[in-house]
C-alpha cells in the first residue's frame, strides 16, 4: 500500500506534462534537473535551518516537482543511463538527509521549543529509516526482486514535510514541525519493516512452499 496512489501519480503528470514538453523543446539534460532538484532541497533545508519554515516547504515542494522532470525528459529522450539513474537515486538520498537536518537545527536553534534533544534524536531515526527504505529497495532489485511496498515512499516524505510548513508553518512552539519528525520516524521504520518482511515472505517463504510441495 502507498499513500500517493497510482491515480494521483497519473494526475500529477498530467497537469505537469506542459513543463515537461516546455523542457525537451529547450533541450534541457535530465541530469541538469537532477542537479537543480538537489540544489533547491539544500536550499529548503537551509531555510528551514534558519527559520523560514514556509518558503522551506515551498522549496521543498519545488524541489519534488523538479525532481520528476528528470526521468520524464530521460524517457521521452531516450536518455535512460545506468549513471543517470545512479546519480539520482544517490542525490535524492542526500535531500532526505538535508531536510531532516534543516528540522531538527531550527528546533535546536528556536527559544521555547520543548523536548529540542529528543525531537533531534527522532530527526536521526527519521533520516536512517528513510535511508534504509531505500536501500531496501535497491538491494532488492539488486537481487532480482521487486520492492515498492510499503507506506512511506519518497513523494510521501516530501508531501508530508512540504505542505504542512507550506500550509501552516512551524505552528505554535514547532509543534507542527515535531508532528511531522516524529509521524515520519514512526511511519518511515514501519516502512522499513514491511520491505524486510515482504522479501522474507519472497525469498524464504517460497522455500518452505517448495519443501511443503
Amino acid at each position: 500500500m502507498k499513500l500517493v496512489t497510482k491515480s494521483l501519480e497519473r494526475t500529477f503528470f498530467a497537469l505537469t506534462d506542459p513543463a515537461v514538453e516546455l523542457l525537451l523543446k529547450a533541450g534541457v539534460r535530465p541530469n541538469t534537473l537532477t542537479t537543480l532538484g538537489a540544489l533547491l532541497v539544500v536550499v529548503s533545508s537551509v531555510a528551514y535551518g534558519a527559520g523560514w519554515i514556509r518558503w522551506g516547504g515551498a522549496l521543498l515542494l519545488l524541489s519534488g516537482v523538479v525532481d520528476t522532470f528528470d526521468g520524464q525528459v530521460a524517457r521521452r529522450t531516450g536518455a535512460v543511463t545506468k549513471f543517470g539513474a545512479f546519480y539520482d537515486s544517490t542525490l535524492d538520498r542526500v535531500g532526505d538527509g538535508a531536510t531532516f537536518i534543516g528540522l531538527a537545527t531550527y528546533l535546536l536553534r528556536t527559544p521555547g521549543i520543548s523536548y529540542q534533544i529528543e525531537m533531534a534524536v527522532l530527526a536521526m531515526v527519521a533520516i536512517l529509516s528513510s535511508l534504509l527504505v531505500s536501500y531496501a529497495r535497491a538491494r532488492a532489485e539488486g537481487l532480482g526482486l521487486d520492492c515498492k511496498v510499503g507506506l512511506v515512499q519518497r513523494a510521501e516524505r516530501l508531501l508530508g514535510i512540504g505542505v504542512p510548513t507550506v500550509l501552516i508553518g512551524a505552528g505554535p512552539g514547532g509543534i507542527v514541525v515535531q508532528a511531522i519528525i516524529v509521524i515520519l520516524a514512526v511511519l518511515s521504520t514501519v516502512t522499513v519493516v514491511q520491505r524486510f518482511v515482504y522479501i522474507y515472505q519472497v525469498t524464504e517463504g517460497s522455500k518452505r512452499e517448495g519443501i511443503n510441495s
